[in-house]
């Protein structure tokens, strides 16, 4: 029998809050919760954002007041939805109203030289053959120069790129645990797996009573790195802002970091450690990996996901530069006003001109489904599959090609020979790649307008989660995974509420793109797709969980599920619990540095298997040749 991968746990932090129990889905249908659905999502965004917090008890506001929980709403709920989603670019970020810049000046002597005094120790190396050098007291020197001068000076300016999909304001991942001046994406990293785990309802030292060490997995990637100054950034920055580059820069840098903080602070993993950049598709690409190993057998357990914080002025104007990010000019002549819409500046499928960059981290905690039998854990969905194929030769590398026709036709006939026709014709949906670019919605729209044609689907549902969160790049089919189980939990369908109407040039004729959001009946699947540059196209088919405990029950029969039922309760309690702390700001962020280190010279081997003294469970080694029918 083939594992089935199970999501036991999602976790993670985006534009519109945090991931666990659904809060950021909450926020992005705020409008069509229940009215205790919905004080609770104000009340965990409130905590998020730092606007209250817990004291003996009781919440209370920045001076100590204490707030009841059903008047959130009331004295803070303008802020709170001002503050999530796509809006303004804030300043701990960069002023996107007076960017800094170093501005070229060409500078010529007014009369004979230039001329100028500094500290002798600030002299260029080597010193200009044309200067002229006059030692003065004070270890200065005066300096004439008869040539002209080039020169950079500090500027700023007002940048065409106003909006971003920010981390909910006042949410601030470094101060949770000692951050030690790690980037923005590896804080929002341990955050977000800490989230992941926790949502699980089962301590992470349970699991690995369970299992083997090297059953476990951890796949994550970043796409740009660590770009802030702590990484990467700061390498190739500060030599030329005239400042030193640390011993941290280069290796916190690395887009695999998020894979190797997760095994060196959160779950202290000895098994697969495993990383896949495949551009805007790196969630799924990941994803991918950990279903193959799990249903090959390797591992049984897998933490996966994808971490990105690429608002910063370069990877801004980088995209910018490529006429992919939505700015100002465009956003006014789309609108007709003097003023732009930074609330609307991702329009997936309507009258759009670009995309809006967003920072995120997504994880998910995948068992094989014998596992997550035996623990009770709680079922999310599950992932038969991830299929990727490229474009084949291409002109231009940004451009889409036919690597998402094959992706998605896969998805599609896997789901229904798992499914029956009728769940995919009636109870299926998309969560689109969306990125709100001319080009995406007329090329993807015409993927799933041939699809439907091919498999006889009609008015098939299609959300689009970047129209509120923003493209965050690595991790975005991560949020698009989160926008799926949020539609399972709810059966209330995101509509893409920043655009007026479709777009003329959007194939829509098999499809039904919502402006609103609406009221659902179950789903069975969805399927998750994304579209990256280069080529790097990927489709997951997404099973609901009440499908997956239906084939479960198929697989294990009914005295087994009755036992996982009983084991459940304890599960879903412990669930709360974590829901109720997270609601009020307390984490529990999980970052174990320098804690339960392996003693390596206690390991002990043989040739059949390797004992480490900190885990229960022994790792064996190969007994069977693979390949005895070739030798």
């Amino acid at each position: 029998m083939t594992t089935l991968p199970l999501i036991v746990g999602m976790g993670g932090i985006n534009a519109a809050g945090r991931t666990s129990f659904h809060q950021g889905f909450r926020r992005i249908i705020i409008d069509k919760l229940t009215a205790q659905a919905r004080q609770e999502t104000f009340v965990g965004l409130a905590t998020l954002m730092n606007i209250v917090r817990l004291q003996a008890g009781d919440l209370v506001d920045q001076e100590g007041n204490v707030v009841e929980r059903d008047m959130i709403e009331a004295r803070f709920g303008h802020q709170i939805l001002d503050g999530t989603l796509i809006r303004k670019i804030e300043k701990n970020h960069f002023d996107p109203d007076a960017t800094h810049w170093h501005q070229k000046m060409n500078v010529s002597a007014s009369e004979n030289h230039i001329c100028f005094e500094l500290k002798a120790k600030e002299l260029p190396k080597p010193v200009p053959n044309s200067w002229i050098l006059t030692e003065l007291a004070d270890g200065k020197v005066k300096v004439e120069i008869p040539d002209d001068l080039v020169i950079k000076h500090d500027a700023y300016r007002d940048n065409p790129i106003k909006a971003a999909g920010q981390f909910p304001t006042g949410f601030e991942p470094a101060k949770l645990y000692n951050s030690r001046f790690q980037p923005r994406g590896l804080q929002a990293t341990i955050f977000a797996a800490t989230d992941a785990i926790r949502s699980t309802g089962i301590a992470w030292d349970d699991i690995l009573a369970k299992i083997n060490p090297d059953q476990v997995g951890t796949y994550s990637a970043s796409v740009i790195g660590q770009a802030q100054g702590e990484g990467l950034g700061g390498m190739i920055r500060n030599r030329l802002k005239g400042e030193r580059v640390s011993t941290k820069n280069l290796a916190l840098g690395l887009n695999t970091m998020s894979t190797d903080f997760i095994n060196a602070y959160v779950t202290g993993n000895v098994g697969t450690t495993f990383t896949s950049s495949g551009a805007c598709a790196t969630f799924l690409y990941n994803l991918r990996s950990a279903v193959q190993d799990m249903k090959a057998g390797c591992i049984r357990v897998a933490v996966v996901g994808s971490a990105e914080a690429p608002i910063t002025p370069e990877i801004v104007e980088g995209f910018g530069n490529m006429s992919a990010l939505a700015n100002e000019e465009g956003l006014k002549k789309l609108d007709g006003t003097d003023t732009a819409d930074h609330r609307r500046t991702s329009r997936p499928f309507g009258k759009n001109c670009g995309f809006t960059i967003g920072e995120g981290a997504q994880f998910v905690v995948l068992m094989d489904d014998d596992l997550a039998i035996e623990m009770g854990a709680k079922v999310l969905a599950s992932v038969p599959d991830v299929f990727v194929n490229a474009d084949g030769f291409k002109k231009s590398i940004t451009a889409p090609g036919p690597g998402n026709y094959i992706t998605m036709a896969k998805s599609v006939a896997l789901a229904t020979i798992i499914l029956g026709k009728e769940s995919v014709q009636k109870h299926s949906f998309i969560l689109a790649h969306g990125s709100s670019t001319p080009q995406n919605r007329v090329t993807e729209s015409l993927i799933y307008h041939k699809i439907a044609e091919t498999f006889d689907i009609t008015n098939w549902p299609v959300s689009a989660p970047k129209a509120f969160v923003g493209h965050t790049i690595g991790p975005a089919s991560g949020d698009q995974m989160a926008v799926a189980l949020g539609v399972f939990s709810h059966n209330i369908m995101p509509g893409i509420t920043t655009i007026d109407e479709v777009a003329e040039d959007v194939y829509a004729q098999h499809l039904n793109i919502s402006t609103e959001h609406w009221q659902c009946q179950e789903m069975d699947v969805a399927f998750i797709n994304s579209k990256g540059f280069g080529g790097n196209n990927a489709t997951a088919p997404v099973l609901s969980p009440n499908t997956t405990l239906k084939m479960l029950s198929k697989r294990h029969g009914e005295e087994v599920m009755a036992s996982y039922q009983e084991k459940l309760v304890a599960v879903e309690a412990a669930q709360k619990v974590y829901r109720d702390n997270a609601n009020n700001g307390q984490f529990d962020i999980i970052y174990k540095f320098g804690e339960g280190l392996v003693d390596e010279s206690t390991i002990s081997i043989s040739q059949k298997e390797i004992h480490i003294p900190e885990f229960k469970h022994v790792i064996n080694l190969p007994t069977d040749n693979p390949f005895d029918d070739m030798v």
